[in-house]
C-alpha cells in the first residue's frame, strides 16, 4: 500500500475535527509512525502532509494563519457544487478561468453552506444535508428531487448538551388532530441570483420541495437591483418557494474563516460570525400542512439516503431525544 493511501487511511482516525484541536506536525509525524508499514523519514512525512492538506479531497487540512493539522469536514457534493458554479457564474462555467477561481468559488459555497448551518442552529432547528444523492456520479435529474439542506422544527422541547428532549404532550397534542410532530423545510443555496438563473433556480427550489411543508431558496448575496427582486418576488409568490437572502458578497465569503471553523465555532464566536450577516426576506415561504408521503415514498428508491433521512426521524421520535444526525454515526 501507498505511504498517501497509508496515510488517508490513519490520518481519518488520528485527526480531530474541530480546527482548535489541531496536532502540531511533529506530533502527527509521531502518531503515525506508530501505524505505518514501512520506514519513512520526517521529512517525506511532512512533505505529504503538506501536498495532501492542499487537496479537498483528502482528509487533512492546515490550520489557516496557525500551526497543526486537523481533519477536514465533509466534502461538498460534486454536482451540486457544479450546479451552484454555473449559477453564480452567470451560467459560463468557463468564466472561472483556471483552478485557482475554481477553488476559491468551491470554497465560497462551503463556507456559505457553514453559514447556513450556524443560522439553522442559532434557531433551533436541526438539518440534514444530501450528499449522496447529488453527487458526482448520481443522476442529473436529482437535482430536481432533492435539496442541499432540510430544515427540521421540532417546534416542542429542550435542549440540553445531549440533544433536544421531545416534550411528550406536545407529540401526543399533534398525533390527536393528525398532524405531522415536525416541520420540515427544503432548502436549497445559491451565491448569486441573476436574471438568467432565477428562474430556473426558483424552480428547481420548488421541485426539490414537494414532499416537504415548504420550499425556500438562499442566495447568500443581496439582490440589489430592484427589478430582479420585484421578478423573484412575483415568481416566489407564485410557486410559493420562499426567497432569503444573507448579505454575504464573494468578498465577504472570502474573508470568513476556513468552513470547518465556521462549523465548530463556540457560541460567542456563531454570534460574531452572524453579526456579519444581514437576513433579508424576499418572499415568504408558503408552508403546507402536510408532508406529501407519497413522493417521499418514491423518493426512498430514488436514492437510499432519503431512507437514512426518514430513519433518523423515526428514530428521534421512538426514543424522544432529538440529536444533530452526524452524531447519531449513520
Amino acid at each position: 500500500m501507498s505511504l498517501r493511501k497509508q496515510l488517508s487511511d490513519l490520518l481519518s482516525e488520528l485527526l480531530p475535527l474541530n480546527p482548535k484541536e489541531a496536532i502540531k506536525g511533529t506530533e502527527l509525524i509521531r502518531l503515525v509512525r506508530l501505524r505505518l508499514d514501512g520506514k519513512y523519514s520526517d521529512a517525506s512525512l511532512r512533505y505529504h502532509f503538506s501536498i495532501m492538506s492542499c487537496d479537498p479531497s483528502s482528509p487533512i487540512a492546515k490550520v489557516e494563519k496557525g500551526q497543526g493539522y486537523y481533519r477536514r469536514g465533509a466534502s461538498l457534493p460534486a454536482l451540486s457544487g457544479a450546479q451552484e458554479l454555473v449559477s453564480m457564474q452567470q451560467g459560463r462555467l468557463d468564466d472561472l478561468g483556471d483552478h485557482h477561481s475554481v477553488d476559491r468559488a468551491l470554497l465560497q459555497i462551503q463556507k456559505f453552506r457553514a453559514i447556513v448551518q450556524k443560522y439553522a442552529e442559532s434557531r433551533g432547528l436541526f438539518t440534514f444535508e444530501f450528499r449522496e444523492s447529488l453527487s458526482e456520479l448520481a443522476p442529473l435529474g436529482n437535482l430536481w428531487k432533492f435539496p442541499e439542506t432540510v430544515f427540521i422544527d421540532w417546534e416542542h422541547g429542550d435542549f440540553s448538551d445531549e440533544g433536544l428532549a421531545l416534550d411528550p404532550a406536545h407529540l401526543a397534542l399533534k398525533q390527536t388532530l393528525g398532524l405531522p410532530p415536525y416541520k420540515l423545510s427544503s432548502v436549497r443555496m445559491r451565491i448569486n441570483a441573476h436574471p438568467d438563473t432565477f428562474r430556473e433556480d426558483i424552480f428547481q427550489a420548488m421541485s426539490a420541495s414537494m414532499w416537504a411543508n415548504g420550499g425556500e431558496l438562499f442566495f447568500a448575496n443581496t439582490v440589489a437591483d430592484e427589478y430582479l427582486a420585484d421578478q423573484i418576488r412575483f415568481l416566489s409568490n407564485t410557486t410559493g418557494v420562499g426567497v432569503t437572502t444573507f448579505g454575504l458578497t464573494p468578498e465577504n465569503l472570502d474573508d470568513l474563516p476556513h468552513p470547518s471553523q465556521i462549523i465548530n465555532a463556540m457560541d460567542r464566536e456563531t454570534e460574531a460570525l452572524l453579526s456579519r450577516v444581514k437576513i433579508e426576506k424576499i418572499a415568504p415561504v408558503k408552508n403546507r400542512t402536510h408532508c406529501n408521503w407519497e413522493v417521499l415514498e418514491n423518493l426512498r428508491h430514488d436514492h437510499p439516503e432519503m431512507n437514512q433521512f426518514l430513519a433518523w426521524l423515526g428514530g428521534s421520535l421512538e426514543s424522544g431525544m432529538v440529536k444533530p444526525f452526524r452524531e447519531e454515526g449513520t
